[in-house]
């Protein structure tokens, strides 16, 4: 079985739209969630969102290639760039190889509402415009950046909720341990226009703390009140290890877990038993000990019952050998489809500049949450390895373990 290095890493996300921006904000336990007042007009009942600044790609891509792109394919574009840049891999490259992309992204909902809307005024399908198909299909984003780039390897999109980014990840990982790839990109992205996210808002799972925007993320506090929805891209380079080296390639961390695991229970129901199997599983494959792990990016969405079962299966797991934990959704929000992307970005940088960021808006434990041992404050440790945990919609659960 080959090595998965990680050899380039890429962010745009509301916290920053870049490495060194993400660093400083998760450093200072710096909030990028807003209150947006769109959203109140429109019906939402919280408003509550991550801010991200909307690309201009004018100077980057002609016409075609910007209006075949939907809004998280823009945001894929730019932290995908980042990540060649990191990886010292030019066009040239991907003449002379094949490199695949895999990308984590389970809806488009503003081009098909857009669609919708158009048809509805004008009863004509001609006037939609021939560049919406390519915005609104699940597989925007790994569609539209395989022929910017003009890749010549694997190429599909995976949806799962939000551990869609991770599930990308690993199976991007288990591509190139068993030699069918040599390199691959990916990651996650996630819309956060208008339309994107009120179907959840439907469900009632958002903070109701709108008066203190940045506060309302409170990923296993006692008052959590539920999620605050945000979004972006986070891209990772994989690459076969050997031939990382061989090209001199700086290695920033190494894939040596993927563990996954279905609950088969009610579609929106949180399972502690099954996270705790994708937990184990993960753990197994990276033939790592409880010892080893010293820190976990936690799934914890500051939602009630999901934030419990996470710790209940933490606990479960590790008892008295916990890890240091936070959740940088505390600052971040629920970047939804692209998190299990963007948190190993985060915990990355975090391993290479020896901190870790603090759960902020941390004030009180209950019963569960008492029990983990939770970074409340900004500490300079160094770390050699690391657990992300992504537990989605409809029971699908995916942790990655990377080590330095």
């Amino acid at each position: 079985m080959k090595r998965v290095a990680i050899t380039g890493l890429g962010i745009y996300s509301c916290i920053g739209t870049c490495l060194d921006q993400v660093k400083d904000s998760l450093y200072k336990g710096k909030s990028g969630i807003v209150l947006c007042e769109d959203r109140l007009q429109y019906g939402y009942k919280s408003a509550l969102t991550g801010f991200l600044k909307e690309p201009n790609l004018k100077d980057c891509l002609d016409r075609r290639q910007r209006i075949c792109l939907s809004q998280q394919g823009e945001y894929a574009y730019l932290s995908t760039l980042e990540a060649l840049k990191t990886a010292g891999i030019d066009t040239d490259f991907f003449e002379k190889h094949s490199v695949g992309i895999i990308f984590g992204n389970d809806s488009s909902m503003q081009p098909i509402v857009e669609t919708c809307k158009k048809m509805e005024q004008e009863h004509d399908t001609q006037r939609i415009g021939s560049a919406k198909v390519f915005q609104s299909i699940n597989s925007t984003v790994s569609m539209n950046l395989s022929t910017i780039f003009k890749l010549k390897g694997v190429n599909f999109s995976l949806s799962a909720a939000c551990a869609s980014a991770s599930h990308a990840i690993g199976t991007a990982a288990m591509f190139i341990r068993s030699g069918l790839q040599d390199m691959i990109i990916c990651g996650g992205a996630q819309e956060v226009n208008l339309y994107s996210v009120m179907s959840f808002d439907a469900l009632g799972v958002f903070s109701s703390m709108q008066q203190s925007p940045q506060k309302a993320s409170r990923p296993f506090d006692r008052d959590r009140n539920g999620l605050v929805p945000s979004g972006g891209a986070a891209t990772l380079v994989l690459e076969d290890m050997d031939k990382a080296k061989k090209r001199g390639a700086k290695i920033y961390g190494e894939i040596i877990g993927y563990g996954f695991s279905s609950s088969g229970g009610k579609i929106t129901e949180a399972n502690p038993e099954s996270e705790v199997l994708a937990i184990e599983n993960a753990l197994k494959d990276s033939q790592m000990q409880l010892s080893d792990i010293d820190y976990i990016n936690a799934h914890a969405t500051s939602t009630q019952e999901g934030d419990k079962a996470e710790a209940m299966a933490l606990y479960k797991v590790f008892g008295d050998k916990m890890p240091m934990v936070s959740s940088t959704k505390s600052m971040t929000g629920h970047e939804c489809w692209m998190s299990g992307a963007s948190e190993v970005v985060y915990s990355l940088l975090m391993m290479h500049n020896d901190f870790l960021a603090p759960n902020i808006n941390f004030e009180n434990p209950d019963q569960e949450t008492s029990k983990l041992n939770l970074i409340t404050q900004t500490c300079q440790k160094q770390t050699n390895c690391f657990m992300t945990n992504s537990f989605g919609f409809g029971g699908t659960n995916a942790v990655l373990i990377v080590k330095k």
